[in-house]
């Protein structure tokens, strides 16, 4: 443990939220400037399983024990996925709800929508399939639609197009979204996410990030796919020095 300087590294890196591995690096060699790389990684790798920090990226790390996000499977989302899965065997499908949400916010919105994520080719399929359940079923909603046809005291499944390489997880066998997933599509869909947008969206991030563990790469990479990577960093860089003056 004394090898590890925890200490030291608690004070040098107080004041920062997200740690470069880099700059470990040039921690441990100020005071060893003989220390091999191994030797460093060795001690990375000892403080993350440890729980001094947690792996936030590729280099990238924050103080604090991993705890990683996983939504709340109903019943009703698994019949979701099951029915679509039944119907479209060979179409990969992300499940969820908007209601993960709530967790994270303030003011709780006076609607919530069943997800349905599929792929491009498949995704009105999808939305004829469930119309014929005679499901309140939307394909793609723009905001006059969500405003004035979205019945009251009634489930509402809306079906997108999943977006190539989103960042999803395995929970039992069922595919839903990721924390690093709902956070991009929270910033990239205004009209969907209309109750989360402005000062709600701020604290959703804010709370995430002190609750779980969120891999910045993912999400970048996930913004690109959705051609929004330099306005989400610029949002994230803002959460960021939000975060310092709180």
């Amino acid at each position: 443990m004394n090898s590890l300087s925890i200490d030291d590294l608690t004070k040098y890196f107080k004041d920062k939220n997200v740690i470069e591995i880099a700059d470990i690096v040039d921690f441990y060699r100020v005071k060893d400037a003989q220390i091999k790389s191994e030797t460093i990684r060795c001690r990375i790798y000892s403080l993350v399983q440890k729980g001094i920090f947690q792996r936030v990226g590729r280099g990238k790390l924050r103080f604090g024990k991993s705890k990683n996000y996983v939504p709340e499977i109903s019943h009703k989302l698994k019949s979701l996925y099951n029915k679509i899965l039944k119907d479209f065997p060979f179409s990969r499908i992300c499940v969820w709800h908007t209601s993960v949400f709530n967790e994270f916010m303030l003011h709780q919105p006076g609607k919530f929508y069943y997800l349905a994520e599929v792929e491009k080719d498949a995704v009105e399929s999808v939305f004829y399939s469930m119309k014929e359940r005679n499901l309140s079923v939307f394909l793609n909603p723009n905001q006059e639609i969500l405003d004035k046809y979205i019945p009251e005291n009634k489930d509402i499944y809306i079906i997108k197009t999943l977006v190539s390489e989103a960042p999803t997880q395995q929970i039992g066998k069922i595919c839903t979204v990721t924390i690093e997933k709902m956070l991009v599509d929270v910033f990239c869909d205004e009209t969907l996410f209309a109750a989360q947008q402005g000062a709600e969206m701020r604290t959703i991030f804010n709370e995430v990030l002190s609750k779980y563990t969120v891999n910045q790469n993912k999400m970048l990479r996930y913004a690109d796919r959705r051609k929004r990577k330099n306005d989400f960093n610029n949002y994230l860089i803002t959460i960021s020095n939000y975060r310092q003056q709180i």
